[in-house]
C-alpha cells in the first residue's frame, strides 16, 4: 500500500509539473504593433505562466503534451485596453438622490458587477479615481485573489476635496453634519488623508482641484485647493510611491495641479497655451472623458440628473473636446480616460472614435489606452504591448483598428494573466 501511495504521490507530482510548465499558444489573422504602428500578419503567441515568453509571426507551434492552441484565424490582436478614469461604484441609470442610500457593501457588489462587464469589453486593466468606504480596493482585492472576475485595478480611496467643493457631498442639510469621507483643508490636513488612504490599501491617490458638473453648488471652472494644498498631497504621495490624478476642468486650478506635480490631469476642460506649455515641460499626462458628454445630455434628464448639472455639462462639451484638439495638436502626452459611470460600463471603447474625431489618429487613440496608460502607472515593462517578458493581456477583434478604430467597440476576445476569459 505504501509503494502504491507513493506512486500516486509521485503521478500526480509529475502532472502538476507538466501542467505549471504547459504553453498557450496564440495565432490570429493578425496583430498590432502599438509601439511600432505596423500590423503584423499571422503572429503566433507563445504564453507561459500568464506571461508572454515568444512573439513570432508565420510559424505553427510545436505542442507537447498539456499545451494549448488557440486560433482566431478571422481576427486581429491587440493588447487589452486600459481606462485611466471610471468609477466602479457608479450606475449613470441611478438617480444621484438614491445613490445616497446605498450601503457601502451594496456600492462594493455593484462595483464588482461592473468590473467584470468591463473586462469583457476588452478592458484588462483599469484607474478608479474615487469610490466611498474603499470599496473598489475590496473588489481590487477579490479580483487579485480569484474570489471575482475583473480587471487588474489601481484604485484611489476617497477623492480628496475641500471643504464644501466637489468632492464633499453637498446634497444633505446642514442639521445632518455630513462630510464625505476624503474631505481635508490645509497642508498638514491632507498629508494626513493621503496617508489614511493609504493605510487602506489605496494605491493612487485622487484630489479634486476645481469644482465639477456633477456636484451640487460648484463651479466647474474655479479653483478649489490651493498651490500649497496640491503641493503637500504630491509629495506626500511621491514619497509612498503613489501616482496623483488631479480632477480639474479650471484653467487655474489645471495649472496649480501640474505645477504641484500631478502625474496626470483629468478633464482638463478650458485649457489654454499656458497649461500647454507646463504640461509638456513637466511631462503631465491629459485624461480627458470626451465622449460622456453625448450620453449626459443625450439620457441625463430621464436618468435623473439635475438641471443645475446638466447646465454645466452644456458649457463644458464642446469647450473640452476644442481643449483636447488643442493639446494631440500640441503634442501633449495623453492616456485614456472615460470617467465611465457618467456613461454605462463597458461602454468605454466608444471613446476611440470621438478621439479620432476630435484630432488623433487611430494609433494615437489606440497607443493612449496601451502603452501610454502603462507608462502612466509606471508598469510599461509589463503592460500595453504584445511582446515577450509581458503579461499576457490581449485581445481580438474584427478589422484592423488602424484603419477603423470602432471596430474596438465589439471585442471578440479577452485574455488577462494568460486566462481567457471571454
Amino acid at each position: 500500500m505504501k509503494k502504491t501511495a507513493l506512486a500516486i504521490s509521485l503521478g500526480l507530482a509529475c502532472l502538476t509539473s507538466l501542467n505549471t510548465y504547459a504553453t498557450t499558444y496564440l495565432s490570429a489573422k493578425a496583430m498590432v504593433d502599438v509601439n511600432s504602428g505596423k500590423l503584423i500578419k499571422s503572429p503566433l503567441i507563445s504564453i507561459d505562466n500568464g506571461q508572454i515568453t515568444a512573439v513570432q509571426s508565420n510559424k505553427q507551434p510545436s505542442l507537447k503534451d498539456g499545451d494549448k492552441h488557440i486560433q482566431l484565424l478571422e481576427l486581429t490582436l491587440v493588447p487589452g485596453l486600459m481606462d485611466m478614469h471610471v468609477h466602479l461604484t457608479s450606475d449613470p441609470t441611478v438617480p444621484r438622490s438614491e445613490r445616497i442610500g446605498q450601503s457601502i457593501p451594496r456600492k462594493a457588489i455593484k462595483a464588482a458587477h461592473f468590473a467584470e462587464k468591463t473586462l469583457y469589453a476588452g478592458f484588462t486593466t483599469l484607474r478608479n479615481l474615487g469610490a466611498e468606504g474603499y470599496s473598489v480596493i475590496a473588489v481590487r482585492d477579490g479580483i487579485n485573489a480569484g474570489d471575482i472576475v475583473g480587471p487588474r485595478i489601481w484604485a484611489a480611496g476617497p477623492s480628496l476635496g475641500v471643504t464644501g467643493g466637489h468632492c464633499d457631498n453637498n446634497r444633505l442639510p446642514p442639521e445632518m453634519k455630513y462630510t464625505a469621507e476624503g474631505v481635508a483643508d490645509g497642508p498638514w490636513a491632507v498629508r494626513a488623508k493621503v496617508r489614511e488612504n493609504i493605510k487602506y490599501g489605496a494605491n493612487a491617490i485622487k484630489l479634486c482641484a476645481t469644482g465639477g458638473v456633477f456636484s451640487k453648488g460648484t463651479k466647474v471652472g474655479i479653483q478649489q485647493y490651493s498651490q500649497d494644498e496640491m503641493n503637500a498631497i504630491v509629495d506626500e504621495a511621491h514619497l509612498r510611491g503613489l501616482t496623483v490624478a488631479a480632477h480639474a476642468h479650471g484653467t487655474s486650478g489645471i495649472k496649480a495641479a501640474i505645477v504641484a506635480g500631478v502625474d496626470s490631469v483629468e478633464h482638463v476642460s478650458f485649457v489654454d497655451d499656458e497649461a500647454i506649455k507646463l504640461a509638456k515641460k513637466h511631462g503631465t499626462w491629459f485624461s480627458m472623458d470626451i465622449y460622456n458628454t453625448e450620453y449626459t445630455l443625450a439620457f441625463g434628464e430621464q436618468n435623473g440628473v439635475a438641471e443645475e448639472n446638466l447646465n454645466k455639462e452644456r458649457q463644458v462639451s464642446k469647450k473640452q473636446r476644442d481643449s483636447f484638439n488643442r493639446a494631440v495638436k500640441a503634442g501633449v502626452n495623453m492616456v485614456f480616460g472615460t470617467d465611465a459611470a457618467i456613461y454605462p460600463h463597458g461602454d468605454n471603447a466608444k471613446q476611440f472614435s470621438r478621439m479620432v474625431e476630435f484630432g488623433m489618429t487611430p494609433l494615437q487613440a489606440l497607443q493612449s489606452a496601451t502603452i501610454n496608460s502603462a507608462k502612466l502607472l509606471k508598469a510599461d515593462d509589463q503592460l500595453g504591448q504584445i511582446k515577450s517578458g509581458f503579461l499576457a493581456d490581449i485581445i481580438a477583434v474584427k478589422g484592423n483598428p488602424l484603419e477603423n478604430i470602432a471596430v474596438l467597440e465589439d471585442v471578440q476576445f479577452v485574455m488577462k494573466d494568460g486566462k481567457v476569459f471571454k
